[in-house]
């Protein structure tokens, strides 16, 4: 039982208001492949998502039922809340099968034990590990059967958090702060870049003294020099160099919930151009921040930092921020609120998001970003760390 985690009575809330969902859309089952997904629902929590697994839920039956590979049953027990005839494994025969055996048939075998076999039922089409020939197979299986896209239908669930996602946030920002500055003590001229990675990777691992840290759904991005005007390259063996900018944007993570954090670095004395557009972004991200309360909608905060910096002459077509939490690779993010032009969801209470409205020019770029929870008084950073461009 997962009970240093969550209590049961948590998940059972959840699967509730799953439950809730699926009924009015009319769903007499859900299969849920998003590794976040699975884990918010029945706790899972492995490094298996590279072969097939899912969580089924029903609106009816209590429990979900996980769905994997028979060596990962075990640590189905380990991680879940759920009972055992909840845990049902497939044979090892089914991975990469040389015999035309896949996971989804055995799947299929579950959607016809909970009556679904000629029912509807719901799928994450857009979830990165459901591929392709898992939905042709599951058609193959169960031709009776209407398949409906609900790729989002658990990830809206997830964007307010209850106070203990928020605690394990609150966690997570507190190692982002400790391996932020882990990068910023080790970039100088003439050290490697992968360097710089080892150290941030040491502390977010390390955590704090309290408390350790865990993988991270996307990897330490580090990019410099000639190609900060792109935000999302890691490191090389490249040395920094003097007259180089370097962006570094990471997350803590406290039992799979993160807390990301972006900030700007310069090796050497930073010309005039990257401290002013440093300032505007600083500037721009404060206006965005200050925007934020119960009641406003996402396109609004974004147009706070859209107006700030259209005062000196600066434009950004892309969004700034997203709700975000829980997260397995490729990603922290949750799929659904953005903050851009158009998108119209109303902030709540306990709402998380990661504000990243950082400006990537073609010969250099400045980053910046913080990860707040919404509050009956606006917005709350999580973590508590300078925003200024730093140097080396």
């Amino acid at each position: 039982m997962p009970g240093n985690v969550f209590p049961q009575s948590e998940y059972e809330r959840r699967v509730d208001r799953a439950q809730k969902r699926l009924r009015e859309e009319g769903l007499d089952a859900m299969v849920v492949a998003d590794p976040a997904n699975m884990n918010y629902l029945a706790g899972y929590d492995g490094w298996s998502f590279y072969v097939h697994q899912a969580v089924v839920v029903t609106p009816e039956r209590d429990e979900p039922i996980w769905v994997g590979r028979d060596m990962d049953g075990n640590g189905a027990r380990a991680t879940t809340w759920l009972s055992e005839e909840s845990i049902r494994a497939y044979s090892d025969d089914h991975v990469q099968s040389p015999r035309d055996l896949h996971p989804m048939d055995y799947l299929a075998g579950v959607l016809e034990e909970v009556d679904a076999a000629d029912g509807t039922v719901g799928l994450e089409m857009d979830a990165s590990y459901f591929t392709a020939k898992s939905y042709t197979r599951l058609q193959a299986n169960l031709p009776e059967a209407e398949f409906e896209d609900h790729t989002l239908l658990v990830n809206w669930l997830r964007v307010k958090k209850s106070d203990r996602e928020l605690a394990y946030m609150r966690e997570a920002a507190q190692i982002s702060e400790l391996a932020m500055q882990a990068g910023l003590d080790a970039i100088e001229e003439g050290v490697p870049e992968y360097e710089a990675a080892a150290a941030i990777y040491d502390r977010l691992i390390r955590g704090t003294e309290e408390f350790g840290g865990d993988y991270p759904a996307i990897v330490p991005l580090m990019p410099s020099g000639d190609h900060t005007g792109t935000p999302h390259l890691t490191w090389t063996d490249r040395e920094f160099e003097d007259g180089d900018p370097v962006l570094i944007e990471l997350s803590g993570c406290r039992h799979r919930y993160h807390s990301p954090l972006a900030r700007t670095t310069f090796v050497g004395d930073p010309p005039a151009e990257v401290q002013e557009t440093a300032e505007i972004v600083v500037e721009g991200m404060e206006a965005a921040l200050d925007a934020v309360e119960p009641g406003v909608t996402c396109e609004s905060v974004e147009r706070a930092w859209r107006d700030t910096i259209a005062e000196y002459g600066v434009e950004k077509e892309d969004r700034i921020g997203y709700s975000m939490g829980l997260g397995y690779p490729p990603d922290w993010g949750e799929h659904t609120a953005s903050f851009r032009p158009g998108d119209e969801t109303v902030l709540e209470e306990n709402m998380t998001f990661h504000t990243i409205p950082g400006l990537w020019e073609d010969e250099f770029g400045v980053e910046l970003s913080e990860t707040f929870v919404v509050t009956s008084s606006g917005a709350e950073p999580l973590a508590d760390f300078p925003r200024r461009l730093f140097t080396a």
